[in-house]
């Protein structure tokens, strides 16, 4: 399985983004999915998280109500929708699969990840 995230990019703050993660193999609809960010020197953090059938989601409470994740089993991709951003929300994001096929939010949990993609926000 390989994770190819992309869609990353400079937005103003208060701004709009959407970044996507393209996954190969035939069994993407069997893996949950996630989203975690690095920001410069800070660890990795979870984003949000999203189950094999899209049903469930969970988010972390910085980002809750703001970004919106989902997922097109039909393309292979998960998505996340990012609105009302914020400086603080600029870091590198990065998407990830595991196996239990459900929303994780351990960094542990997750067996795949892609190569992340770069979101900057300005003041």
């Amino acid at each position: 399985v390989q994770l190819q995230a992309f869609g990353g990019g400079l937005v103003q703050a208060g701004g709009s983004l959407r970044v996507s993660c393209a996954v190969s193999g035939r069994t993407f609809s069997s893996y949950g999915m996630g989203w975690f960010r690095q920001a410069p020197g800070k660890e990795r953090e979870f984003v949000a998280t999203i189950s094999q059938s899209g049903f469930n989601t969970y988010y972390a409470d910085s980002v809750k109500g703001r970004f919106t994740i989902s997922r097109d089993n039909a393309k292979n991709t998960v998505y996340l929708q990012m609105n009302s951003l914020k400086p603080e929300d600029t870091a590198v994001y990065y998407c990830a699969a595991n196996g239990y096929g459900n929303v994780r939010l351990r960094e542990d949990s997750y067996s795949y990840w892609g190569q992340g993609t770069l979101v900057t926000v300005s003041s």
